[in-house]
């Protein structure tokens, strides 16, 4: 079926999200690796992302834990420095797409907070056509339901959609649906991907 609209994840396919590597660079490996064993921050950032209060999420779980208060308050106090740098080439096809007139809608397990503070600093992630943030839904992949409501609210076909997602697990979850994927693995294989689909040139693709 001819693709009639291209889904990108945002994290670690438009901007990197190695929350590991941030706190290595701050705090060092070893006491890193220290705080994530002993506070589950990717749990915590789940629930940011099903949509609770950025701040009190983040600064809740802190006061939990009074040997980690300021590195959790990190997590919100400096969330712009988490989530980046932006890769460029990706922001490229996007804007390609865009510009041939090809649908896309962005699918993301973001928060509500935190995707309004993005917004502000990567002004690209209000160029989709259709965005399905899971903060605002309240539900994130890889839960059906959430795919189920893509194709409900963009009437869009599953089979006539392309996804593309870093991560296995999500990308199965569509893949079952019926929808077309694509694992992330770098913007220079999803170009590849677009050009074979003929949504792209070579040339619109660099």
């Amino acid at each position: 079926m001819a693709v009639e609209a291209v889904i990108f994840d945002i994290g670690n396919v438009l901007i990197e999200w190695q929350p590991e590597r941030f706190y290595d660079a701050e705090i060092g490996e070893d006491r890193r690796r220290r705080l994530f064993a002993e506070v589950d921050l990717h749990d915590m950032n789940n629930n940011v992302d099903l949509g609770h209060d950025f701040r009190e999420t983040i600064y809740g779980t802190a006061e939990r834990h009074p040997d980690w208060t300021s590195e959790i308050r990190t997590w919100h106090d400096r969330w712009i420095e988490l989530a980046s740098p932006v890769i460029d080439r990706s922001v490229r096809l996007l804007r390609a797409l865009r510009a041939k007139g090809v649908p896309v809608f962005s699918l993301t397990n973001f928060g509500v907070g935190s995707f309004e503070l993005a917004s502000t600093h990567y002004p690209f992630l209000t160029e989709f056509d259709r965005q399905f943030i899971s903060g605002h839904m309240r539900v994130v992949k890889p839960d059906p339901e959430i795919y189920r409501r893509v194709e409900a609210e963009s009437g869009v076909a599953p089979g006539a959609l392309l996804f593309t997602d870093d991560r296995t697990d999500n990308i199965a979850a569509a893949s079952e649906r019926g929808w077309q994927t694509h694992l992330f693995q770098g913007p220079d294989g999803w170009a590849d991907r677009l050009v074979a689909e003929g949504l792209l040139t070579e040339e619109e693709a660099k």
